[in-house]
């Protein structure tokens, strides 16, 4: 029992240690250097939850003011424009975010999942694209603003960017009531796919210069209070509808590769077994950024 406790006793005081790091990395004085630092997977959920239709939500991403997209995924100085795609089956959406990065290439960064599971229920995940953030990432809504939520046990674990947080409620939001939402799921919705191409721009739309890191970071991390990176991919339908379209450049892999590839998560869980048979499990998150700093978080749970 002495050993049980004492084995429960470090793994805690690792957790608090973890965590602290975490903390202390908030201030995102430093990059992660993957190019999804500068797209806020936070920021796009919070668009498409104002907008009130789905271009609205394209023309939302692609507005200087809102501080979502700061990419420059091909190097040309100019921030890279923003089109929207929605593949539906049935009840479920997948509305892929693709970046203009040539006359012949695209770039996918994310894609919002959107599932209606009742009549007055919907629920809602962003996930951004390995090849943009190291490994795919996940966020949702936190459920502060939420109508109603429904209660579930799972534990968030960080994304690529130190600075994404941990949201211990555990919870599903229903996201029904996006005007959004509603929009799509309206009578004489049709799937929105966008008529915008490689230098076939809005007339509306100017591109403008990627804002520093230290100037971007404030913006892009002011997003994170309604939203969390999570863990479990809850739509698995929409990741099926997607699978066929996703769409990568050459010229972003070849440019991005050293940072991508640098970047390492690891993720192991140990079962721990007292002398009386009480257990204990142990989840260890390492992350290993480009230049070979590391981060750990530690969860126990005790069965």
């Amino acid at each position: 029992m002495k050993s049980m406790n004492r084995t429960l006793f470090l793994a805690i005081s690792v957790s608090f240690f973890s965590m602290t790091m975490y903390g202390q990395n908030d201030s995102g004085v430093d990059s992660t250097g993957l190019p999804g630092d500068n797209f806020s997977l936070q920021g796009a959920l919070q668009m498409f939850q104002n907008a009130s239709s789905v271009e609205d939500f394209e023309k939302a991403l692609n507005t200087e003011n809102n501080h979502v997209n700061n990419l420059d995924l091909n190097g040309d100085g100019d921030i890279d424009y923003i089109r929207v795609v929605d593949k539906a089956d049935g009840n479920t959406h997948a509305f892929i975010l693709t970046a203009l990065v040539s006359d012949k290439e695209s770039q996918d960064i994310a894609v919002i999942e959107l599932e209606k599971t009742g009549k007055e229920n919907a629920m809602i995940q962003i996930v951004g694209d390995e090849d943009i953030y190291g490994e795919e990432v996940i966020v949702e809504p936190n459920g502060e603003d939420a109508a109603s939520v429904v209660n579930e046990n799972y534990y968030p674990l960080s994304g690529p960017n130190v600075d994404y947080g941990m949201n211990a409620s555990g919870i599903i939001v229903n996201v029904w009531f996006w005007p959004s939402v509603r929009f799509v799921y309206g009578p004489v919705y049709t799937p929105w796919i966008s008529p915008w191409r490689w230098r076939y721009y809005p007339t509306w739309w100017r591109p403008w210069r990627p804002f520093a890191w230290h100037v971007w970071h404030p913006f892009r991390v002011g997003y994170h209070r309604h939203f969390v990176v999570c863990h479990t991919n809850r739509i698995i339908r929409a990741r099926k509808i997607y699978k066929p379209y996703r769409t990568t450049s050459v010229i972003v892999r070849n440019r991005h590769a050293v940072s991508v590839n640098n970047y390492h998560v690891s993720r192991k869980k140990t079962t721990v077994v007292g002398p009386k048979g009480n257990k204990a499990t142990i989840k260890k998150t390492t992350v290993r950024g480009p230049k070979g700093n590391k981060a750990t978080r530690v969860k126990v749970r005790k069965h």
